[in-house]
């Protein structure tokens, strides 16, 4: 049987969607037999593969870095799961949507900086004028709830696309999500 690629990629976002990855636990091994982990922050390898079959994305694009980055990776997979509130509505990192990029900016780097007071002009990604959930530049083939999603929410979704099955929300209510 070959294995199915998978992927997970973080955005702007707390890597808790990540954190209830890993808190498959044991249950880990079980996919392992099934899936190749390709592309990760729990992983060295630093480029997208040409073919995924399925993406866990974590988090809300904000950068323009974001942007790029998801658009390659929509073009390169097969199933795109928005993994956690952040990905699915933008959550947390939309709050600073109502004040704007640069006062956001004021805030972090000039207000409160005593020593040397920059916005930094290098190594910072440009951010883009409103974080916005996955769905806003890219198709989603599934979302996932939650800030996280559920340890087994994540691993009833991947076990069912494994399987050739689409989740559906209806089955995640009876799995206990």
């Amino acid at each position: 049987m070959t294995k199915k690629k998978l992927a997970t990629v973080w955005l702007d976002g707390c890597s808790g969607c990540h954190m209830s990855f890993l808190d498959i636990d044991e249950r880990l091994l079980e996919l392992a037999d099934l899936i190749e982990l390709v592309y990760s922050p729990l992983v060295d390898n630093k480029v997208f593969p040409d073919e995924v079959d399925i993406t866990l994305v974590e988090g809300a694009i904000s950068s323009e870095e974001d942007l790029e980055k998801i658009k390659h990776i929509r073009q390169h997979t097969k199933v795109l799961i928005a993994m956690g509130d952040c990905a699915v509505t933008a959550n947390v990192p939309s709050m600073r949507n109502p004040f704007g990029v640069d006062a956001v900016l004021h805030r972090a780097y000039l207000e409160e900086e005593n020593r040397n007071p920059q916005i930094p002009t290098s190594h910072l990604p440009r951010l883009l004028p409103q974080a916005r959930p996955v769905h806003t530049a890219v198709n989603v083939d599934v979302y996932l709830t939650g800030c996280p999603p559920s340890a087994k929410v994540i691993l009833f979704t991947l076990t069912e696309l494994l399987n050739g099955r689409t989740p559906s929300l209806q089955q995640l209510t009876r799995f206990g999500a």
